[in-house]
């Protein structure tokens, strides 16, 4: 790669928010759009819910900041970049984001895992401002986020879920792709969304289905060996066994069947049942937890297990993609 490309490539994610104008005038500005942009943006990846916590960053950044922007006046202050993003439209800072993430990661994830998060200190409880809740989406093997929508409470995750899919869809990002969600968003609507979008759903069955829940349950209880496909994961780590058991089953027709009951629900293109028994042995004590799950994509036990596990990694995700963005940027700056 020539060194005219390397800084076309260091400085698209400045090109991409080009769309963002500026409400302020232009004689007053003295940290321009593109820096607070570029500090707000590395500042989010790097795992920072807030305003004081993104300009403390920047602040231990600087050096790492001004490859790609002068930063003459260092870094702003916490209040005033509070003021000057609530001036921004928001979605057309979500779709310069995702237009970003499209270009330097324009393969289609193979998994995605959507799960909600509060973020820290969002609240004000003087104004009677809850905290701000983000659901997010999250490439598990690019350890990316592909997107956030904001919601007020985890209780209203169910209305941002199908907001974020139809983003998602809309960029093409869901295409091909296996969605796990948790038992928060399993029902039919979902499902259907994601399935709208060109992908399969994986979604964990609670008691918020304790019908379903229930029949999966006894199903597994009473299953015969031709019926199901088993795989076993062993882990030893911190004076602890974990034995993970999954169990998965393609007969599902039992669920599809007209012979159901009036106004059950019914998910879209049905096609597996899984069981993950989890028996984690210490040093005093042993424990075994069940989580069932449905799927639309006929999965084998060794692909649901990996994508169950992978769920868990957008606890995860802010840490891991603060690695991957600097390393990679550094890198191009290093380079240049």
């Amino acid at each position: 790669m020539d060194a005219l490309t390397e800084k076309l490539c260091r400085r698209s994610l400045l090109d991409h928010f080009n769309a963002v104008p500026d409400p302020r005038q232009a004689w007053r500005v003295a940290h321009p759009l593109p820096e607070v942009l570029l500090l707000v943006v590395c500042g989010t990846i790097a795992a920072n819910d807030d305003y004081d916590d993104i300009v403390d960053w920047g602040e231990a950044h600087l050096a790492f900041l001004r490859h790609f922007s002068a930063f003459h006046f260092g870094i702003p202050c916490a209040d005033w970049l509070r003021t000057l993003m609530n001036r921004i439209d928001p979605d057309l800072f979500s779709a310069c984001f995702m237009s970003w993430v499209r270009d330097w990661w324009p393969e289609t994830p193979d998994l995605i895992a959507l799960d909600g998060k509060t973020s820290r200190r969002s609240h004000d409880r003087r104004a009677g401002q809850r905290a701000l809740h983000l659901v997010s989406a999250f490439a598990t093997h690019e350890r990316l986020v592909l997107g956030q929508e904001a919601c007020a409470e985890k209780s209203n995750e169910i209305t941002a879920i199908p907001a974020l899919l139809a983003r998602l869809a809309a960029g093409g990002s869901l295409k091909g792709a296996l969605v796990s969600i948790d038992a928060i968003a399993c029902n039919p609507d979902i499902a259907q969304a994601v399935v709208d979008g060109g992908a399969d759903y994986l979604l964990a069955v609670k008691e918020n289905q304790s019908t379903l829940h229930g029949e999966i349950a006894a199903f597994f209880d009473a299953a015969q060996p031709e019926e199901v496909e088993a795989v076993v994961e062993v882990d030893k780590d911190h004076g602890r066994i974990e034995t993970r058991r999954c169990t998965v089953s393609r007969r599902v027709d039992w669920l599809t069947g007209a012979r159901r009951f009036p106004g059950e629900a019914r998910f879209p293109k049905l096609a597996a049942i899984a069981l993950i028994e989890a028996r984690v042995e210490g040093r005093d004590r042993c424990t075994v937890e069940r989580r069932f799950y449905i799927s639309s994509a006929p999965l084998a036990a060794a692909r649901c297990a990996h994508a169950v596990r992978a769920h868990w990694r957008i606890e995860s995700a802010p840490q891991a993609q603060e690695r991957k963005v600097r390393d990679e940027l550094t890198d191009r700056a290093q380079a240049a």
